[in-house]
């Protein structure tokens, strides 16, 4: 970047943050400087619950009430909805929130829930990415049903959420009425993380970029309790102040916020961090991040951004980068790396945490895809295992005896013939396939009719497949 371009970038970010600390400065003026309100159910003054303006971190007396001194760039006061009670929302839409105005008191009501959360179950929405009508109509038509039909599995006391990751929209920001009206007929509470195409662009640099977000779903970071979960929410895109220039960045406001905020959360809790950019290869103060959470043992990381589903263990962290609800922006039912549209499953119990992935319109069992490729001497039989971990195990049987594969790197090659080249697929030729790390590999004889593959998951969950090849 040139000094020119430098110093224009620098003017839009410091210009924008001006105007939005003057706009919360003429706020502040209409209210005393220290704010106060109460959390309580029924009636009844809710103990040890934390309230935030996402830079102070409070907690509530033994009557319920609360103090906190609003940050002049505080645009909201939210609470991390504690343990044992239900979530506020608006159609579905979680709201654990209040925008500051006038006002000196800021009251949070809530209802104890029936039974115990400590059994619970969340879905991962990563990239639903609608980017005109069209591609709603293939979201409400497939990715919705599927969703409810789901929810009607697990039973009517099931306690479940769901959380979208970013790229809810694909830059058409006013296609957030759709996705709302998707989350109203899934009929769970859900949150939302901010993605990169999700930003008002034109407005300034990254302090304004949100401004249309928040006005649909509240603050881009945030906490939020169910049993010994604590999950929180971040906005690690960066935007730098030019039309869809971003980085892969955790503010240190939100850092600063987020040690406050896990002060409060003991140290064997299940902590779950859901964000849009994938930290472990794509955040550029990820050291940061993970020096935060050294205390803790037990930490997920749920991300998207990538279109492709990876597993990654860094620093003690696990991450999921989920494939995508939308596939290869809806033009197929696959993502570059060959996962097949969908998003992620998981049930906690406790402080433990299972999960698989759950491809649209298919069964909880679709877990592998097997490709034969025939050669001039042999057969070469290709496996996908999306979700592969290191704990994962696989097997492949010919004609019923049992081989060995190699894993390797690769492109799935379903999607080579779906993506590759500038005229494939037509509507949006951009998509291409990514190479990926969840590829097995064996040769075999011509001859051979018939393979079946079989994969066990982390936690004992077998899935076969058998496909004939004669």
């Amino acid at each position: 970047m040139n000094r020119k371009s430098f110093l224009q970038n620098i003017g839009l970010i410091t210009g924008s943050a001006f105007i939005s600390i003057k706009a919360n400065a003429l706020n502040k003026l209409k209210r005393n400087e220290t704010i106060t309100g109460s959390v309580s159910a029924d009636g009844k003054g809710i103990a040890n619950a934390i309230v935030s303006d996402g830079f102070s971190v409070v907690e509530t007396g033994a009557n319920g009430k609360f103090v906190i001194t609003p940050n002049e760039k505080a645009q909201a006061i939210f609470l991390s909805t504690p343990a044992g009670y239900d979530f506020n929302v608006k159609s579905n839409i979680a709201k654990q929130y209040e925008n500051l105005g006038a006002r000196n008191e800021y009251n949070f009501k809530l209802k104890k829930l029936r039974k115990s959360d400590d059994a619970h179950r969340f879905i991962i929405w990563a990239d639903p990415q609608v980017k005109n009508k069209k591609d709603v109509a293939q979201m409400m038509a497939t990715s919705v049903p599927d969703v409810q039909q789901l929810i009607r599995e697990m039973g009517s006391n099931a306690l479940v959420h769901g959380i979208c990751v970013g790229d809810i929209v694909w830059d058409n920001l006013p296609l957030y009425e759709d996705y709302n009206l998707a989350v109203a007929k899934m009929g769970i509470p859900f949150f939302q993380a901010l993605g990169n195409h999700d930003m008002d662009y034109r407005m300034g640099g990254d302090e304004t970029s949100d401004k249309t977000f928040k006005q649909y779903f509240g603050p881009t970071y945030y906490s939020f309790n169910r049993g010994k979960a604590h999950y929180i929410v971040l906005d690690d895109v960066r935007y730098l102040g030019r039309e869809r220039e971003y980085d892969g960045y955790i503010s240190e406001e939100q850092l600063a916020w987020m040690e406050k905020d896990l002060a409060f959360v003991p140290k064997d809790n299940l902590v779950i961090i859901n964000l849009h950019i994938p930290v472990h290869n794509a955040v550029k103060n990820k050291e940061d991040f993970y020096r935060i959470l050294e205390k803790f043992t037990n930490v997920h990381v749920m991300s998207g951004h990538t279109h492709y589903n990876k597993n990654v263990i860094q620093k003690g962290v696990y991450e999921h980068n989920h494939g995508t609800v939308c596939g290869a922006w809806w033009t197929g039912a696959i993502c570059g790396d060959g996962t097949p549209r969908g998003y992620g499953v998981y049930e906690v119990k406790g402080t433990k945490l299972k999960w698989y992935y759950k491809s649209t319109g298919l069964a909880k069992s679709h877990q592998v895809s097997i490709d034969i490729e025939h050669l001039t001497n042999q057969k070469r039989i290709i496996a996908n295992v999306w979700n592969y971990d290191p704990e994962w195990k696989v097997a492949c049987f010919l004609d019923g005896k049992r081989v060995e594969m190699e894993k390797q790197i690769g492109f799935d090659p379903e999607a080579v013939r779906l993506y590759l080249g500038d005229k494939l697929p037509a509507s949006r030729p951009f998509a291409e396939p990514s190479r990926t790390e969840h590829l097995f590999m064996v040769h075999c004889e011509p001859g051979v009719k018939t393979v079946k593959m079989v994969v066990t998951d982390r936690f004992g969950e077998t899935y076969d497949v058998v496909k004939n090849i004669g």
